[in-house]
């Protein structure tokens, strides 16, 4: 079933604001929202809220709206213990409409944070061993794990979740995504060209059907740069003050773990590679092409994420404009 999201930004709004767009998205029409999970914003000129106590604010100021961080890292600032104990009250303000989606985190947030930073096969296995260990936790049941990152001695989660709690794995390039096949219930991504999300859905797949699991029947999430207003240079300095530091690969990989590194870095990010990775036209067909090409290749779950200029207007335009075009497309291809 298709979902349309809206991707809310901690890094770039206070906590109180980015609640008023959460509610205003709920009534546009966006029926899922991720939030990003950071300890430190992209670049120096952003904000940093704690988005567990967001999510729970969130939880009670709406109604439908399906809520989850896009993405946690469970492994290093955070025992995968607390990030079961989150997710599990979560699910209690807000059953049944609650997610978690987890990664193996960047340097920006967990390096700062904790001072440890281990390299990539080490994170991805901390990684296998705190789902496994979320997982065994939301049962209910006392649990006393002895892994190779983690222990536990007759740990309880005595407010277990009221639903069952889907894992989405977070996999931004081909090579980590047969890992989220294998280990998650989804996949979910952000857009870097459509031949990288391809490969990364081909991988997903294959390392789903390397354990039996049928690919076909799990969420893939994916994250959608756009900007729906004709005020372009305005858009594309919102992205590039608060988000190019996003756009480097290196954030992922190496240590860089201040928000002036991330934004030294993010400098090299000029106009036409902002262009390239973003959608910014008023012409709701340049969306709805940009929804339709990621549907077609299998996303269940596409989240818009506006830097601005203008963020209410752009949830409330964007929720009366383009989302019932985009349904309306969805229902016919899939009739068709």
């Amino acid at each position: 079933m298709l979902k349309l999201g809206w991707k809310a930004g901690p890094e770039q709004y206070q906590p109180t604001e980015l609640l008023d767009y959460v509610v205003a998205a709920e009534k546009a029409g966006f029926e899922t929202v991720d939030v990003s999970d950071h300890f430190h914003p992209w670049s120096e000129h952003g904000h940093s809220c704690f988005t567990w106590a967001w999510l729970g604010a969130a939880a009670v100021k709406t109604r439908s709206i399906e809520l989850g961080p896009g993405v946690t890292c469970p492994i290093l600032r955070y025992h995968p213990a607390i990030i079961a104990q989150a997710a599990a009250t979560i699910d209690n303000l807000a059953p049944g409409r609650t997610y978690l989606a987890v990664g193996t985190g960047e340097a920006l947030n967990e390096y700062s944070a904790t001072g440890s930073w281990p390299d990539y096969p080490e994170r991805q296995a901390m990684m296998a061993e705190a789902i496994h260990l979320i997982r065994e936790l939301w049962k209910g049941g006392e649990v006393t794990f002895n892994g190779d990152y983690y222990k536990t001695r007759r740990a309880r989660l005595y407010t277990p979740p009221l639903s069952r709690i889907p894992i989405y794995v977070s996999s931004l390039v081909p090579e980590s995504a047969g890992f989220a096949g294998m280990h998650g219930d989804g996949l979910i991504t952000v857009a870097n060209g459509l031949e990288n999300a391809k490969q990364i859905v081909r991988n997903f797949e294959k390392g789903a059907h390397e354990i039996g699991r049928n690919p076909s029947s799990m969420p893939r999430l994916i994250e959608l740069s756009v900007a729906y207003t004709d005020d372009r240079n305005s858009a594309i300095d919102c992205f590039k003050k608060y988000w190019a530091g996003a756009m480097v690969p290196a954030m992922f990989n190496l240590n860089l773990y201040t928000p002036k590194m991330s934004e030294l870095n993010g400098s090299v990010v000029g106009m036409d590679t902002i262009l390239k990775k973003t959608c910014i036209s008023t012409d709701p067909d340049d969306h709805v092409e940009l929804a339709r090409k990621y549907i077609d290749m299998g996303f269940t779950h596409l989240f818009f994420h506006s830097a601005g200029p203008d963020q209410m207007d752009f949830i409330v335009k964007y929720g009366s404009h383009l989302l019932p075009r985009i349904r309306q497309m969805h229902a016919q291809e899939a009739v068709a």
